[in-house]
């Protein structure tokens, strides 16, 4: 097959400077993208800036190799952090064309223990933050005529111990990639997530929430470089697909999938029917479908 690349088009990445964004940045440039490095240099809790400047390390590797980038250190968790990025991607390369949507914070403690604050700051950078620099982009990625987003969710957005402020927040990015994969649809651009594993400071950071040999085994087999092919293919213009959700880690790249069962349908439903029928309800068999936007956006569904 030939090889896909990324020459005349320009790719934002947040939380580029560290992790699964530095190896984006990394492997969109070495395709020819010009790379905006997004990354505000905060801690892994969101409650602080560290000292160092990541997106600036990560310019100087991407150019050292006789690529394309520049640094923004900017807050996407706000809509004026957003504008800033997408106005330094229209400044240095004329436009935008893709955006993924990977910077994140992380710290796990047991729900009931979570401040208010904590969540809203989970929600400010996670789902406010992908729709924030969404909707500062948009209108480049629908002059693009191929615009394309890939935002990060988690497991944990399924269950995971500890993580509720965490994984609630990633199942709101969820639904926004959802919804914006329809409301791309006219303009040609295309929205997706990924539910990336990866030995990162990230991983290091809710490590309490997980076992010693699945901590060990993200250090030494879940690489971030093999999380980034993914995410880069989505962010192509050959990449057809919307409104789906990926696994990846370690190689394995599977599909995450809403489904409906065939149920049962009665016209005079008692609780005493669901009661009766609910193995029937709960079982997933070759009568089930996975729910595509499409179907997602029909009344009633």
């Amino acid at each position: 097959m030939e090889e896909l690349n990324f020459e005349g088009r320009t790719v934002i990445v947040t939380g580029a400077g560290r992790g699964i964004g530095r190896a984006y940045a990394l492997l969109l440039a070495s395709r020819g993208a010009g790379v905006v490095v997004a990354d505000l240099g905060a801690s892994t809790d969101g409650m602080g800036v560290d000292g160092d400047d990541p997106a600036a390390d990560v310019v100087a590797e991407i150019e050292a190799a006789g690529g394309r980038a520049v640094g923004v250190r900017a807050d996407v968790s706000t809509p004026e952090g957003a504008q800033t990025i997408v106005d330094a991607a229209v400044s240095a390369f004329g436009g935008v064309d893709a955006v993924i949507n990977n910077a994140g914070i992380v710290r796990v403690a047991d729900w009931l223990e979570v401040p208010a604050e904590e969540y809203q700051r989970h929600l400010e950078v996670h789902y406010l933050g992908s729709l924030w620099l969404a909707r500062a982009a948009w209108p480049h990625l629908k002059e693009s005529g191929s615009g394309r987003i890939v935002n990060t969710i988690s497991p944990a957005m399924l269950g995971n111990p500890m993580m509720v402020h965490y994984g609630s927040s990633k199942g709101a990015v969820y639904g926004l990639t959802r919804n914006l994969a329809l409301e791309g649809m006219e303009h040609g651009i295309n929205v997706n997530a990924v539910s990336p594993g990866a030995g990162t400071r990230m991983a290091e950071a809710a490590a309490d929430s997980l076992s010693a040999e699945i901590m060990e085994y993200m250090r030494t087999a879940l690489t971030p470089e093999l999380v980034a092919p993914l995410g880069v293919y989505l962010a192509h213009p050959s990449s057809q697909v919307t409104g789906e959700a990926f696994n990846v880690a370690g190689g394995m790249v599977n599909r995450m999938a809403v489904v409906n069962t065939q149920g049962i349908y009665d016209t005079e439903l008692t609780v005493e029917t669901i009661a009766s029928s609910f193995d029937q309800i709960m079982t997933i068999n070759e009568a089930a479908q996975p729910q595509v936007v499409a179907v997602a956006a029909m009344p009633g569904a």
